[in-house]
């Protein structure tokens, strides 16, 4: 979907290509010849890469998300993997990990570290003052973070009866903005994000469907994976 281009390159920093039709396709290289752009998904491949008409592209805005330093700790204690915090909080708070995870994506890359420009911490993009609320003692810690970031979703799925993505605007955006605009508000920010989730959740959803059509033919057993159904409208596959 992107373009290659050799005659015209910018530079090696993350950003986002906010396209017309609201989705915003993270890269870190860009190249444009003519009409095409390729935008390089990361420098260490070079055949993993999108092309995409220029025309389609409305603008480029910065990754900027920044990694806070690791800080000394007195001593090593055993903590879960991001993949069994999300699994864990999940189950907890019956949503289907696989929503949490392309939240986690969208929100931070999966940096523990990560803080947004305007102070959000943590896989989950925690505010301060929504971390507070939560009784969030540190945003950095992974298993917090995400148990927390989850518990806020879950209240955000059950304020908005479950409608996933009035549920991921609130957010992103606040739940009084969701509100005021009964739905998602019109903020390109927004509204790139939410559609971002949208399409990384379908997308793990068809492949598993399309595992499942592979195994049910070759007479495999059935397996969890396949009783879900893929889209995100079905908000049953979102709350389990």
């Amino acid at each position: 979907m992107l373009v290659v281009a050799f005659f015209a390159t910018c530079g090696f920093a993350s950003e986002y290509a906010v396209m017309r039709n609201g989705f915003a396709l993270k890269h870190e290289r860009r190249e444009v010849l003519g009409e095409i752009t390729r935008l390089y998904l990361t420098t260490s491949n070079p055949s993993s890469f999108v092309d995409v008409p220029s025309a389609d592209i409305v603008s480029f805005e910065k990754d900027e998300i920044v990694i806070a330093p690791e800080e000394p700790k007195a001593a090593p204690l055993p903590v879960l993997t991001i993949d069994q915090s999300i699994a864990q909080a999940g189950e907890k708070h019956h949503i289907d990990p696989d929503f949490i995870n392309s939240v986690v994506r969208a929100e931070s890359g999966f940096h523990p570290r990560a803080i947004s420009p305007k102070g959000a911490q943590g896989l989950m993009q925690l505010m301060p003052k929504t971390a507070a609320g939560l009784g969030v003692k540190d945003s950095f810690d992974s298993n917090e973070n995400v148990e927390a970031g989850t518990r806020y979703l879950r209240q955000l799925l059950e304020q908005f009866n479950y409608d996933a993505v009035k549920a991921l605007a609130a957010y992103n955006a606040g739940p009084e903005r969701v509100t005021q605009y009964h739905g998602v508000p019109p903020y390109r920010e927004t509204r790139a994000y939410v559609a971002r989730i949208v399409r990384d959740y379908n997308k793990k959803k068809a492949a598993d469907d399309r595992l499942a059509a592979k195994q049910s033919l070759s007479g495999a057993k059935t397996t969890r994976s396949q009783k879900k159904a893929a889209l995100v409208a079905d908000t049953a596959t979102i709350q389990r």
